[in-house]
């Protein structure tokens, strides 16, 4: 389908306004289900997390997106083949995306709301734009730099909801829920200088399987082959979700259309993900939404676009 849309797309170049409009609109809808996919994964990730020890779960999902992305890799006939000077930053890369990010955001689904995951995920943009500017890699204008702190704010509120409470299952999975979003956003930051020399699915594909690889072994310890004889349908069917729907192809719809679309317009696009996780979670898992977090969501939203776009 994606092939026969560039075939299009190229047709269209010939000053075919109206159609590359169509086009675009195209890319939109994808990208409009890719939200989905995202704000589904905080749902799923929440349902199954209760079933599934995390441990577990990160290494079921790790193994089979791993697997996804060698076979796409065979049919892509993709080389894996990089500088001697980069694979100690593809290691770390690989660190963080699965044992850091991935494991730490399962986790903490196990103790805070799906409706948090999302706005913190949002809140990504402004974040790398921070990093990047520490790192000198961005310049920041005054009004983007208010933004990142406004959005920061607004993370802040949310994390402090219930107080601070050290021994209170909210905050930690809000602690741990930050720490895996600023895992991401190292891990977006830093990865930007392979994935413009080698193209980001051979980059980031490599990064996830060797991540899976990684975490072989810390989940291997906690492995219960007991739990997984109690597994439901819909806990394998969450699996899969997560796996193959969030790691693979919601992931390449995203990079897909980057290639597109200007980064601007896509990156907007991310900060549908609390409004379409909040109504989720209202509808299938009757979600009590806080002032607090109407309050916060609302002010780091705010930062986020005034960041992107000041």
């Amino acid at each position: 389908m994606m092939k026969r849309y560039e075939k299009l797309y190229f047709l269209a170049a010939k000053d075919d306004i109206y159609f590359l409009y169509i086009l675009n609109m195209f890319i939109y809808f994808v990208l409009l289900v890719q939200q989905f996919i995202a704000s589904g994964t905080h749902i799923i990730a929440k349902v199954v997390v209760q079933d599934v020890e995390p441990f577990t779960l990160t290494l079921m999902r790790s193994v089979l997106a791993a697997v996804g992305f060698l076979i796409i890799a065979a049919v892509r006939r993709t080389r894996f083949r990089f500088e001697r000077k980069d694979y100690p930053l593809l290691l770390f890369l690989s660190f963080l995306a699965v044992p850091v990010n991935q494991f730490l955001f399962l986790l903490s689904m196990k103790y805070t709301v799906p409706t948090n995951a999302a706005l913190f995920y949002a809140a990504t943009p402004a974040l790398v734009l921070f990093i990047s500017y520490l790192m000198r890699q961005e310049i920041i204008t005054w009004k983007k730099g208010l933004g990142v702190a406004i959005a920061f704010g607004g993370i802040l509120l949310i994390v402090f909801e219930k107080g601070i409470n050290l021994q209170s299952d909210m905050f930690l999975g809000n602690v741990l829920l930050l720490i895996a979003v600023i895992a991401w956003v190292f891990y977006t930051v830093l990865g930007r200088r392979l994935i413009v020399r080698y193209g980001a699915f051979t980059t980031s594909s490599f990064t996830m399987i060797v991540g899976g690889i990684m975490f072989v072994p810390i989940g291997v310890t906690r492995l219960s082959w007991t739990e997984l004889s109690y597994l439901t349908i819909g806990d394998w069917g969450g699996l899969l979700y997560l796996a193959l729907g969030t790691s693979i192809i919601s992931y390449w719809i995203w990079y897909y259309a980057l290639g597109k679309v200007a980064a601007t317009k896509v990156a907007i696009f991310s900060n549908l993900q609390p409004v379409l996780t909040t109504i989720l979670a209202m509808m299938l898992l009757q979600q009590a939404i806080t002032t607090e977090f109407i309050i916060g969501g609302t002010v780091a939203l705010a930062g986020v676009v005034l960041a992107q776009f000041g």
